[in-house]
């Protein structure tokens, strides 16, 4: 599988990712590279960046990560550890790398970093494989 269509394939046919501005960077066998930056819109009551935009992350890396072995998934158990908060203009950059790969179940570890390195949070995720190849 050409890895790099593989990625332009994922920015343009994920329509919630592109929604939340979730950018796939990079995809190798069993990882990937996610970036978004947090943006006015994403910040919750607190002021701080709501949750739901770091799980987002962590599963558009782990599922982009998935994909490197040529077929649809699906999430079937996450989970995450928020560790810090951003704001807006941070930039998050998530990496999901793979476990366990088996015929049908596949386990992902996420770290979440901002723009400077520091750990913003990890997760652990699994994906069922679909017998549906992806075809670029």
């Amino acid at each position: 599988m050409d890895l790099q269509k593989l990625v332009e394939f994922r920015n343009t046919h994920n329509p919630y990712a592109k929604k939340e501005g979730i950018v796939v960077e990079e995809i190798r066998p069993g990882y990937a590279r996610v970036t978004k930056t947090v943006l006015p819109d994403d910040i919750n009551p607190a002021g701080l960046a709501h949750g739901g935009i770091y799980f987002a992350l962590a599963d558009t890396a782990a599922g982009a990560a998935s994909a490197s072995h040529g077929y649809y998934a699906v999430t079937v158990n996450a989970n995450y550890n928020y560790l810090r908060a951003v704001k807006p203009g941070d930039t998050l950059i998530a990496e999901g790398t793979e476990c366990k790969t088996g015929k049908t179940i596949c386990v992902y570890d996420v770290r979440v970093t901002d723009q400077d390195g520091t750990l913003i949070g990890t997760g652990s995720l699994t994906y069922y494989l679909l017998d549906r190849k992806i075809e670029l």
